[in-house]
């Protein structure tokens, strides 16, 4: 079934056009991932095909009653609560643009259940007017995921999420029905769900049907044929230019067509890359001493001054890759608040080497005047640009026009490279990141992840980048949210395996004991089932599923040879982490293999109990 058929669309700014001529047609059942560089038009061609936006040319024809859910970028909210925010359905009625489809109500436990799941369980009755833009995005989130809708538009949704709800979200997204459009910097997370790419490059549309992994061979093979395609021109062109050259006697009586196509070739170059070289992020990097930052008894308390990490010992390397990971609210921002001089710990001692030279990238970034011009904002308020700002600009893919524009008009993710280039612009030895990875393309991305790689100076990143922590970081420092904090050697890989692994033990443990105790009530367990229990069993009218007790038998059976199965993996992928020793890239590798096993082993666990207590019914 088509749900949306977009032709021809074209959007365009004051000094060029966004997109052009763009066509797009999504099915039931798609899952395609927008991709391009910052400011390419991925926003505003997701809010264009979601209905939120009129383009300047084009037509954008949805199908019959097709119910669409967005998540926008600016997370629009409706007044009242958390809890009402989320249970409000989409519906024509919301904006003049809004989503198409009819309004839809949720229940209220399922509500809860996603905003829990999202970190907003504690929030349900705050007023919307009162979240930070984090929490807004998350409450958007949960509003979007809720409402059972033929087409889900996500932009960014692991903005602001932690580890654990990224993970979560991943498999929602799988199991959802309808088609789903994604915008996302989370590397794993297109991998797992794309099975169609559209990369937008410079007004143009290509298309790359497969996963993430297919579209970056497809590009790369895509520049390989272009550069082939410009060698046989420049031959050809070198040919035509020698023919030309026979001279004037000649040259008259020379065909008009032949001279043209001559001249075509001699004067036709291809289309370069959107950023020409490397991203420049070299500004020159101060020798650090051997003190650089240490943390003795430190305890870190919240803006309401409530303790969050308490006793914390940390001594930084001159050379340190430090992630620092945990739930959202478990005290990380607070901590780089605390290294970087911004707030007192409220006990223990901070001390700074005399070489340091921190700069500190946040969440938010420095406030940009939306009037300043690009240049300006670059040169500061205290002089004038001159032709070395220009330098910083373009070595920073800030072409001329971009340097004359508007901050107002900059992308969300624009903006956030220039707020980059501020920071790094200060030439530090020490750099505190905080979800460096929000907003940005995934080229300035890999660009920056090359860059680390070869810094000479410390860094400690707080991020749920899960591509970005096993690239960068060397060691893990985890905020576990209890007022504990543990520096873990071997980095983000071999502290995620060993937490799946345990986490999988356990979860096999309390599968057992829960049967133990619907035995014992006589397979009562009182109290409204819970949603797992309720889709696992689907009774008729007399209360029973209509399957006969030798059907439940059979499948019981096959459950219990899959647990079999999936058990005797989980071992061996645990003992391969234990052997692997330091090699990063296999830890990394057999992280991801045991976090597919054990989620697959957990559905099947949930499977074989509703079995049984069906079968005990009968």
């Amino acid at each position: 079934m088509i749900l949306i058929d977009a032709m021809g669309l074209t959007i365009a700014r004051p000094d060029r056009d966004l997109f052009r001529d763009v066509s797009i047609t999504v099915n039931s059942g798609d899952r395609i991932g927008f991709v391009g560089i910052n400011g390419a038009g991925k926003s505003t061609l997701l809010r264009v095909l979601a209905g939120r936006r009129t383009p300047d040319s084009g037509v954008v024809r949805r199908g019959r009653g097709v119910s669409i859910a967005m998540l926008d970028q600016e997370a629009p909210l409706p007044s009242g609560t958390v809890r009402d925010a989320v249970a409000t359905g989409f519906g024509e009625s919301e904006s003049e643009n809004g989503p198409a489809g009819p309004e839809v109500s949720v229940t209220e436990w399922e509500g809860e259940a996603v905003l829990d799941r999202l970190g907003m369980g504690t929030h349900l009755d705050r007023p919307v007017d009162q979240l930070s833009g984090g929490e807004r995005k998350r409450v958007a989130l949960a509003r979007a995921l809720v409402h059972q809708s033929d087409l889900l538009v996500l932009d960014e949704p692991t903005n602001h999420l932690d580890l654990d709800s990224i993970e979560w979200l991943q498999h929602r997204l799988r199991s959802h029905q309808g088609a789903i459009l994604l915008v996302t910097h989370d590397r794993h997370l297109l991998d797992a769900l794309t099975t169609r790419m559209v990369e937008l490059d410079r007004g143009g549309a290509f298309v790359h049907n497969g996963s993430y992994a297919d579209y970056l061979e497809a590009k790369q093979q895509r520049e390989v044929d272009a550069a082939a395609a410009d060698a046989v021109r420049r031959n050809l062109a070198r040919q035509e230019l020698a023919w030309l050259r026979r001279g004037a006697p000649a040259r008259t009586s020379k065909p008009k067509a032949r001279i043209e196509r001559a001249v075509a070739l001699v004067e036709g170059r291809p289309q370069g890359p959107a950023r020409a070289g490397n991203l420049h992020l070299e500004f020159g990097t101060p020798r650090l001493g051997d003190v650089v930052i240490e943390l003795d008894e430190v305890t870190v308390a919240d803006p309401l001054g409530r303790p969050i990490i308490s006793g914390l010992d940390l001594r930084l390397d001159p050379r340190e890759r430090l992630g620092v990971v945990g739930p959202n609210g478990a005290g990380k921002t607070s901590l780089l608040d605390v290294l970087a001089g911004r707030r007192e710990p409220v006990a223990g001692s901070v001390t700074v080497g005399t070489t340091v030279e921190v700069a500190y990238y946040s969440q938010l970034g420095a406030e940009l005047d939306p009037d300043a011009r690009v240049r300006e904002v670059v040169a500061g308020p205290h002089r004038q640009p001159d032709w070395t700002d220009a330098r910083l600009l373009e070595a920073f893919w800030f072409d001329a026009d971009a340097q004359w524009a508007q901050v107002s008009t900059l992308s969300g993710g624009e903006r956030r490279r220039l707020q980059l280039l501020q920071v790094l612009a200060r030439r530090p030895n020490v750099l505190l990141l905080d979800e460096p990875t929000n907003d940005l393309d995934l080229e300035t991305l890999r660009a920056l992840e090359d860059f680390l790689d070869d810094w000479p100076g410390a860094v400690v990143a707080v991020s749920h980048d899960r591509a970005f922590l096993e690239r960068v970081v060397a060691d893990a420092l985890i905020v576990d949210g209890s007022g504990s904090a543990r520096r873990w050697p071997g980095g983000f890989g071999v502290w995620d395996a060993q937490r799946r692994a345990a986490f999988s033990a356990g979860r096999t443990v309390r599968s057992l004991a829960a049967r133990s105790s619907r035995e014992t009530d006589g397979g009562s367990t009182g109290g409204s089932p819970s949603a797992k229990d309720s889709s696992a069993r689907r009774p008729t009218a007399n209360g029973r599923s209509g399957r006969s007790r030798s059907t439940i038998g059979h499948q019981l059976r096959q459950a219990e040879k899959r647990l079999a199965r999936l058990e005797k993996r989980r071992a061996g992928l645990t003992e391969q982490l234990a052997q692997a020793g330091a090699d990063h890239d296999l830890l990394a590798t057999l992280g991801t293999d045991l976090a597919e096993v054990v989620a697959e082993l957990e559905a099947t666990e949930e499977e074989w109990l509703a079995l049984a207590e069906e079968q005990e019914q009968r």
